[in-house]
Order: C-alpha cells, then sequence, then structure tokens
C-alpha cells in the first residue's frame, strides 16, 4: 500500500512539472518568433473600411474603433485601404487595389 502512493505521488509530480514547465517551455520556443497580433505591429497589414476622407487624412474603422489615417492620395469614402505604418495615433494607409495588384 505505501509503494501504490508513493508510485501516485511521483505520477503526480511528473505530471504537474510536465503541465507546468516542460509544455510551457515548448510552445515558448515554437512561438517567439510570431507576430504578435495585439498591439500597433498586429495592425499592420489590415484592411480597413474608410469612414470620413479630405484628401489626403480622414478616419478609418479597424476592430470597431475609428482612427484617424493619412495617405498620399485621396481615397474613397465606403472604400478599404491597408494599413502600412502607424505613426503615434495616426493610421499611414495604401489604397486596397495595390495590394491586389501585387499579389
Amino acid at each position: 500500500m505505501k509503494s501504490l502512493i508513493i508510485t501516485f505521488v511521483i505520477a503526480f509530480l511528473v505530471f504537474e512539472f510536465v503541465e507546468h514547465v516542460v509544455f510551457p517551455f515548448i510552445w515558448f520556443i515554437k512561438d517567439r518568433k510570431k507576430k504578435s497580433n495585439y498591439g500597433v505591429t498586429g495592425m499592420i497589414g489590415k484592411v480597413v473600411e474608410i469612414k470620413r476622407w479630405d484628401k489626403t487624412e480622414g478616419q478609418v474603422l479597424i476592430n470597431g474603433e475609428l482612427w484617424n489615417a493619412v495617405c498620399e492620395v485621396p481615397l474613397p469614402v465606403c472604400g478599404k485601404a491597408v494599413i502600412q505604418d502607424v505613426e503615434g495615433l495616426t493610421l499611414k494607409l495604401k489604397p486596397y487595389e495595390d495590394e491586389l495588384i501585387n499579389k
């Protein structure tokens, strides 16, 4: 009976070690070069909907939020654009058609 309890305790400790140390370490190694989906770096390359535009600046909708944006060329309201960069709270865009041509 004593050996059964010792075996159970050792098995439990091994399981806990694998679950809380080995698996997280493996996932850390696997995902360390994965691009973050959060923050401003995760926004680059996303398609936005243009809500208001005046010449080279306006507002766009992304993830349910309105953001200020700029683009070198005029963009159509209700059209789409692609985020190239983020500077502070302003998105730099390029027309969505350019994205389709380059693929």
